[in-house]
């Protein structure tokens, strides 16, 4: 018979503590376990999150878990799977509504603020472009290429393009370097020169280009090359 949170001492019960204390006072197996809600006949809710939580080494890659990921491991059917899904997704959602597109840009911490919590932890480099009216506001966001940054690749074509059809003004790039450290490389800096100079004959300028690491990132604006 599986053991149900219920099952548990009140004072054990993860519903329970977080109604009298607040959910910021579980842990992310607790949390799991509330959405779980029953274990297997092995073992009980909360040790079958603590499975969950282990199989995918943490919140990191499990924000990111498909639902046959999710389903493969043992006690956790597509209902459970669902249930876990739809409140990563809830809370995805809820992360991002403090960045609308009207989300203003001052400085390279605005910009690296943006972008830093989708684009640290992708595994593959992601070049995104941000287009900003003329009170520096987001009117649009674009992923232009995902790969090695390499200045024949990323084209000016594709990132100007895109800020003409938005009428943006401005522009901010962004690329993350999956390592975690932003320091920026001979090709970093070649795109960057390149993209300014054309930006400068289309009359559109490129404020920033940002380089995202692990909550760490680089401006080349403040480095001098923009």
């Amino acid at each position: 018979m599986s053991l149900m949170i219920r099952d548990f001492p009140e004072n054990e019960r993860p519903r329970e503590r977080l109604i009298s204390d607040g959910p910021e006072s579980l842990a992310n197996h607790e949390l799991l376990a509330i959405l779980l809600r029953t274990g297997t006949k092995d073992e009980s809710v909360l040790q079958l999150a603590n499975r969950l939580l282990n199989h995918f080494e943490g919140l990191r890659l499990l924000k990111d878990a498909t639902i046959e990921e999710i389903t493969s491991i043992k006690g956790i059917g597509t209902a459970k799977a669902v249930q876990i899904l739809a409140a990563i997704e809830l809370g995805r959602r809820i992360s991002r509504l403090q960045y609308d597109e009207r989300y203003v840009i001052r400085s390279p911490e605005d910009g690296a603020k943006y972008v830093m919590e989708d684009m640290r932890f992708l595994s593959q480099e992601h070049f995104v472009c941000l287009y900003l009216n003329t009170k520096n506001q987001v009117i649009h966001r674009k992923t232009v290429f995902i790969g090695s940054l390499n200045a024949s690749i990323v084209h000016p074509r594709e990132v100007f393009k895109e800020a003409i059809k938005r009428s943006a003004a401005s522009i901010i790039c962004a690329h993350n370097h999956p390592s975690g450290d932003p320091t920026p490389s001979r090709e970093d800096i070649e795109v960057t020169k390149r993209l300014v100079e054309c930006g400068r004959m289309i009359g559109i300028e490129l404020l920033d280009h940002l380089i995202i690491g692990d909550r760490k990132f680089i401006s080349l604006k403040e480095k001098g090359y923009v």
